[in-house]
């Protein structure tokens, strides 16, 4: 029998167990399996007459409920973000408040120095550090969920999902490392079997929004949205799985095939997350933002305070900034600090930093886009946008050629997610004004 007529018989089988059944075959055939399993524990083991219900069994049959699962996995990520801001909100008035001193300070020297300093280090790594305890109360909250063994549920929840997109609940996992870091969200995905799964996976981990976005995020927030900040941010992580899903159904059906294989995991009993656990994964996911804070932001800002004060980098947003005119955020500051977005996301923050220092004292630098830019809200939400989407950092790029050992894949994730952001933004930008 040729190919053709197996993978014919096979559709035609699939199809008339739809149809007798109701359900989706993925979702028969992993039950089947789980029978088998039960079956065969039931000849081999010897269990009480009545088997009683542990806490956490009785947990799931809420947490992991067919109905219920999904919604209550969005609503606790939703109360996530409302707390990080509510509570880190103080913390970074109090940080903004020591910069501007240290920045007033720094200005006394006069000259090129007390500029250096003022505007290219104060500046620049200062408006990426005010959002440190935004990063690390999400760091906590996603530990503490973690721990706790709820994220391992989220991977099962969102297991029939992934199935119809192609993929199964085994490349959630990595997806939801991406919210912390895209790089260690990649090469999480070497436990993926299937190599068409795994690929997949790699292609859409750079949508997820990360860490290095999230000072983008609140800084436009808590400018243009004053009273929506966690909604708002919340809608970026929405935005950003969504698209990941798309994506992946779109390649799944256009550049491969074959079976993603199926997901079977056991999950961890819940437990309380002990302080010292939750400290090390804060302190080891936080410290990473800090070292690049203290590392590649310092050397981009500084490069961007040098090409300011040598009248290069206006000319060169310049040219960029039609390009983004449709987008509602066609100025060449706007051009200039998602350029330099490309070596790290952060970097878009300090870009505006160093731009604006002299003239922060208006009111903050989300305050300062506001006005010197004259962007609206929709402007703002497209710009987010953008940032959510566009080509992902240098060094991500640099991983997946590791993860691949090939350069075609790399170089088309930095053009699809390009393209596909300008897109996207164009059309948040011109179908939200007719409303807006």
């Amino acid at each position: 029998m040729k190919q053709s007529e197996i993978m014919a018989a096979r559709d035609e089988s699939l199809a008339r167990l739809r149809k007798l059944y109701g359900e989706d075959t993925e979702t028969m055939i992993a039950e089947a399996r789980y029978a088998y399993i039960s079956d065969l524990c039931k000849d081999a083991l010897k269990k009480p007459a009545v088997t009683k219900l542990t806490l956490s069994d009785r947990i799931d049959k809420v947490m992991i409920n067919r109905w219920l699962g999904l919604p209550l996995f969005l609503i606790i990520m939703y109360l996530v973000f409302q707390l990080t801001f509510a509570v880190s909100e103080p913390f970074m008035g109090w940080i903004e408040t020591g910069f501007e001193w240290l920045q007033a300070k720094c200005l006394v020297l006069g000259g090129w120095k007390g500029s250096l300093l003022a505007d290219g280090v104060i500046g620049g790594v200062g408006s990426v550090l005010v959002f440190v305890p935004v990063i690390f109360l999400l760091f906590l909250a996603l530990t503490i969920l973690e721990d706790s063994g709820y994220l391992a549920r989220a991977a099962f929840v969102m297991d029939r999902l992934m199935h119809k997109i192609g993929l199964n609940g085994q490349s959630f996992i990595p997806m939801l490392l991406g919210f912390g870091c895209s790089i260690p969200a990649i090469m999480a995905t070497r436990a993926i079997k299937s190599e068409k799964g795994r690929l997949v996976t790699i292609l859409i981990i750079p949508l997820m929004s990360c860490g290095a976005r999230l000072p983008i995020y609140t800084l436009l927030a808590a400018a243009f949205f004053v009273h929506y900040q966690g909604l708002v941010v919340w809608s970026m992580y929405l935005i950003g799985i969504a698209l990941a899903i798309i994506m992946a159904l779109v390649f799944q059906k256009m550049l491969f095939s074959g079976d993603s294989g199926y997901f079977i995991m056991e999950l961890p009993p819940y437990r309380i997350p002990s302080l010292r656990g939750i400290a090390i994964h804060v302190w080891d996911r936080g410290s990473k933002f800090l070292v690049r804070a203290g590392t590649i932001i310092f050397a981009v800002t500084l490069l961007v305070w040098f090409l300011d004060h040598t009248g290069v980098i206006e000319p060169m947003g310049k040219f960029l900034a039609p390009f983004f005119k449709p987008c509602g955020f066609g100025q060449w500051q706007a051009a200039v600090a998602l350029v330099f977005g490309f070596l790290a996301k952060e970097v878009v923050v300090g870009t505006f930093g160093t731009l604006f220092a002299g003239v922060q004292e208006q009111g903050g630098l989300g305050q300062v886009i506001r006005t010197q830019l004259g962007w609206s809200s929709i402007s703002a939400f497209a710009f987010m946008v953008f940032t959510l989407v566009y080509v992902p950092c240098m060094a991500t790029i640099a991983v997946i050629k590791q993860e691949i050992n090939s350069w075609k894949w790399p170089l088309f994730v930095m053009f699809y997610t390009t393209a596909m952001a300008w897109i996207l933004a164009v059309l948040t930008y011109q179908v939200g004004s007719l409303f807006f």
